[in-house]
């Protein structure tokens, strides 16, 4: 089975997949952390200067960029891994997500992936979530979600969660980041943040966890049906 979950940033998609994974028993891939190792790949080698991205720097590095997801005995979950170092925290930043739906929307670097995001599918059942899963990575998904939320409700849980690891930030950059960030996702050309026709819509602005698992359980009965 594939479970393709797709939305805004800052939705919850990841948890939401988590979850998921956990109760099915099935590889959960966060594909938009690939993206954001590609990003702090760029950062750390110049690619990214002053704010400005040098994307034929970044279309030649692209053999040199190897993300991979590994268990790690130090966590109950997945890490994402840049060339053989964990940065499963560092990509998390706020500089991190400054930028990554400007590295993003470079053709080459997103064909590269999904192929990468393809493979893991091949033979075994997953629940990848990102910008375009249901749309393109893996169109004839069985269980299709698009997952979203108010960019105050959005800004507020990413505010959260920075603030908890320690991070200087304000709620107005934090909402002013997102709401770039979707309209870059929105209007590139290359694989846009859109829902697919046969994607189920879910606003989880005031949905717990445990309601968000609610209403899954209650999807996956009808679709098995």
């Amino acid at each position: 089975m594939i479970i393709a979950i797709d939305g805004h940033s800052s939705c919850g998609k990841s948890s939401f997949a988590k979850q998921i994974a956990d109760e099915l028993d099935i590889l959960y891939i966060d594909s938009g952390a690939m993206y954001r190792a590609a990003t702090l790949y760029c950062f750390e080698n110049d690619i990214i200067h002053a704010g400005k991205l040098n994307v034929d720097e970044l279309v030649q590095s692209l053999d040199k960029i190897n993300i991979e997801f590994r268990k790690v005995q130090y966590s109950a979950k997945q890490h994402v891994f840049l060339n053989d170092k964990d940065v499963e925290g560092e990509i998390r930043s706020l500089t991190v997500s400054s930028m990554v739906s400007e590295v993003s929307v470079v053709p080459e670097l997103r064909h590269r992936l999904v192929e990468i995001q393809r493979n893991y599918g091949d033979n075994q059942s997953v629940v990848m979530e990102g910008r375009d899963i249901g749309s393109v990575v893996f169109p004839n998904a069985e269980i299709k979600i698009f997952l979203t939320a108010s960019p105050e409700v959005r800004a507020h849980r990413r505010f959260d969660e920075l603030i908890a690891k320690g991070e200087n930030v304000s709620f107005d950059e934090i909402l002013e980041n997102l709401m770039h960030r979707d309209k870059i996702d929105q209007s590139r050309e290359t694989s846009p943040l859109v829902q697919s026709s046969d994607a189920v819509l879910l606003d989880n602005s005031n949905l717990t966890p445990e309601d968000q698992m609610i209403w899954f359980r209650d999807l996956i009965k009808k679709v098995k049906k």
